[in-house]
């Protein structure tokens, strides 16, 4: 018997840490055969990088020395281990434009995108979580079916539109905020914030829409069940009662929804960058597919490609810290 209960206490530890070892196994896993898609999918691309550059006169033998000087007449495979080996040490290779650092581009351009996707699902969090709430709560109300009916027209607006709309509106007619363009934090934080405020709420709305409807379902299947009618019973208000007892077992479907929209955040974030001329990853990698700058493009889409399994990853590990019966399954 006691050695049962030493074997039962060790597998209680292990639990959670073997949990996040495979995760982390997965997300590792998940990066290999994503940099080899990539690299792969960049190099059967049709079309001559050399041609691109040199224009159509040029001759044969400079196209060649062209091709040698940018090694792309090494092998595959070389050219792959080299490129997954400078990146694992920050170097993402070189323009083949520009002839600049592909990493210095990226990191230019990766605090545009990443503030834009920073503060859309903070602004898109603020209002669907209490909105949600609120039409879960009075969804047998008028309030509720009002609540509902405009996340599902929200639902519906392309955020390419909502940011059109959303120029029109305060920058055409009413002149209160810039059109597009960009100015960093550390020039004019006022301005800096004045550029991003459109930008952010045309990301936001379709996100709080999508996000009101999971919260609002969530929270509808928690207050059927048995402990919040003990709490209500003992003399908590129904919203008390779900933000005490409730919220956490109903966050664990939403930061599943959560998790799948900050990717869809970074998709809708080069949309939202060419609508509004900010000099973010997704106007780096448009310019850089229509220039066939194949090592920005890799690298950009690599860049892309790790944060969306980063957030999947993180995902997956708060089950372990949301959900007790994960961290017991192992025993």
């Amino acid at each position: 018997m006691p050695n049962l209960r030493r074997g039962a206490t060790r597998l209680r530890i292990r639990g959670p840490a073997v949990t996040v070892a495979i995760r982390v196994a997965i997300f590792l896993l998940s990066l290999v055969l994503a940099s080899v898609l990539i690299f792969v999918v960049c190099a059967a691309l049709p079309g001559d990088i050399a041609q691109v550059i040199l224009g159509q006169n040029a001759t044969s033998e400079s196209l060649a020395a062209l091709r040698h000087s940018l090694g792309l007449d090494r092998p595959l495979l070389s050219r792959y281990l080299d490129w997954v080996g400078g990146m694992l040490t920050g170097d993402f290779g070189t323009s083949f434009f520009t002839r600049l650092p592909v990493a210095d581009q990226i990191a230019t351009r990766l605090a545009v995108t990443g503030w834009l996707v920073f503060f859309g699902m903070a602004v898109a969090l603020l209002v669907a979580v209490p909105v949600g709430m609120i039409a879960a709560v009075r969804r047998r109300r008028l309030s509720g079916a009002v609540i509902s009916g405009l996340s599902q027209i929200g639902l519906a607006v392309p955020a390419f539109w909502a940011g059109i709309l959303a120029v029109f509106i305060f920058a055409v007619k009413l002149r209160w905020l810039p059109a597009n363009g960009y100015v960093p934090l550390r020039e004019d934080p006022m301005q800096w914030a004045a550029h991003l405020v459109l930008p952010v709420l045309s990301l936001a709305v379709v996100q709080a829409s999508v996000l009101t409807r999971y919260v609002r379902s969530a929270i509808v299947d928690v207050l059927e069940e048995d402990y919040i009618r003990t709490a209500r019973a003992a003399g908590w208000t129904r919203l008390g009662a779900l933000w005490r007892h409730g919220l956490r077992n109903a966050s664990i479907s939403v930061v599943t929804v959560l998790g799948l929209q900050l990717a869809t955040l970074f998709v809708g974030a080069i949309v939202i960058e060419s609508v509004f001329a900010l000099p973010g990853l997704g106007q780096l990698l448009l310019d850089a597919v229509a220039q066939r700058d194949l090592m920005v493009v890799q690298g950009t889409v690599m860049v892309l490609v790790f944060a969306v399994l980063v957030v999947n990853t993180a995902v997956d590990l708060s089950y372990v810290a949301l959900d007790p019966r994960i961290r017991t399954a192992r025993r």
